[in-house]
């Protein structure tokens, strides 16, 4: 399929389908699903990175086991608007992943969103050990709930 933008990519999927979340670093990938309403985003696993075909086959695994109808992807914009070198590699990374995977995909701001949940997990006061266990995964639910809250306001636009 191809990239698209967030209306597009609710009106394409299936009644039952799950989203599924995606934080992609350079050594790690977040995972985080959707449930099928699309309601509730939550953190799954924290994928070492290796090579491409492999971290691609534990994906398509994760995405044929959760129903996956579409895949959301942080996109690591600088906070003054513009996109750097880890935007391009986020894109490389997503035109690749299609050319492999026929879901479509959609991008979503990412900005602060690992600073958010680091700093929810310093309030908790989890160690340093545990917090880089589960920062990448957290910040793929957080990507994924923000355009989940999007359609949530849509609807609510809408009315009855």
């Amino acid at each position: 399929m191809a990239i698209c933008n967030p209306m597009e990519l609710r009106a394409r999927l299936a009644p039952d389908a799950c989203l599924i979340g995606l934080d992609v670093g350079e050594k790690t990938i977040g995972i985080a699903f959707s449930d099928p309403s699309c309601t509730i985003a939550t953190p799954y696993e924290t994928l070492q990175r290796s090579k491409f075909r492999d971290d691609v086959e534990k994906l398509k695994a994760h995405i044929a086991s959760h129903h996956v109808g579409g895949i959301v992807v942080g996109l690591p914009i600088n906070m003054n608007g513009t996109e750097g070198p880890r935007c391009q590699s986020t894109r490389a990374f997503a035109d690749n992943l299609l050319q492999v995977i026929d879901l479509p995909l959609v991008f979503w701001d990412e900005r602060l969103s690992t600073a958010a949940v680091t700093r929810t997990l310093l309030e908790a006061d989890l160690s340093r050990k545990r917090r880089r266990e589960v920062v990448d995964k957290l910040a793929a639910a957080y990507i994924l709930q923000g355009l989940l809250d999007s359609y949530a306001a849509l609807k609510k636009e809408a009315g009855p």
